[in-house]
């Protein structure tokens, strides 16, 4: 059987509205008056740890990067708890996926904290109990190892998992990792990124495009149901 891991942010929940407004408060405190949404969205797909450290020597902050991560964690916890939107069509798969017994996790570069308060929020946690965040793996995304990881405390074989992403370096990270991967860009510009074109299964309207019944007919093609 095959088995199913799911990236979190921009994926499952549309988590990327807070992440951005996180990230420029965090910003604003140390100077950076302008962080637009456009930059932002340069760094989705990569773990909130890898982005600071890049916009830390960009902007040449002095505060220390575990300073800035504590910072903007803070912060996009308070948004998380008050308002995530998990997408209706991916509540329904992962339900569907629950109710065939299919094997599920989910592996995000967001911290294990960030990651909680999402899940039990918006009510995923009791579909989705088997969790890696990034900060548990050596490297983040586009490195496979949290994908990795993932399969091994699901007990499957690599070739055996299939990632479900919305941004190119997860699907590297899925390519990297030898797991098949359905790709659903969250950023409708990048559907055509080099990253999405060895996608098992692409969906390049992204969300609004994406549907249980393709997606499930997909992976029973492949033998997880």
């Amino acid at each position: 059987m095959i088995s199913v891991i799911f990236d979190l942010d921009g994926t499952l929940v549309d988590s990327e509205p807070n992440y951005y407004e996180s990230g420029r408060r965090t910003l604003e405190r140390h100077g950076v008056r302008e962080f637009t949404w456009e930059q932002h969205s340069r760094f989705i797909g990569i773990g909130t740890l890898e982005t600071l450290e890049i916009l830390k020597e960009r902007y040449a902050l002095r505060a220390p990067v575990e300073q800035l991560l504590a910072e903007q964690n803070a912060v996009y916890l308070e948004l998380a708890r008050t308002g995530t939107e998990v997408f209706p069509e991916m509540r329904k798969f992962v339900e569907r996926l629950r109710a065939e017994g299919v094997p599920m996790a989910v592996a995000s570069g967001s911290s294990r904290e960030a990651i909680d308060a999402v899940l039990s929020g918006t009510g995923l946690d009791a579909l989705l109990t088997t969790v890696v965040s990034a900060e548990e793996v050596a490297h983040g995304k586009p490195a496979p190892d949290v994908f990795l990881e993932a399969a091994r405390r699901l007990g499957a074989e690599p070739a055996d998992c299939v990632v479900v992403e919305d941004a190119a370096p997860g699907a590297l990270a899925a390519r990297a990792a030898g797991m098949g991967c359905v790709a659903v860009p969250y950023v409708a510009q990048t559907a055509h990124d080099e990253a999405f074109a060895q996608a098992g299964l692409l969906f390049p309207g992204g969300q609004r495009e994406f549907t249980t019944d393709a997606a499930y007919d997909w992976l029973a093609a492949r033998g997880a149901a």
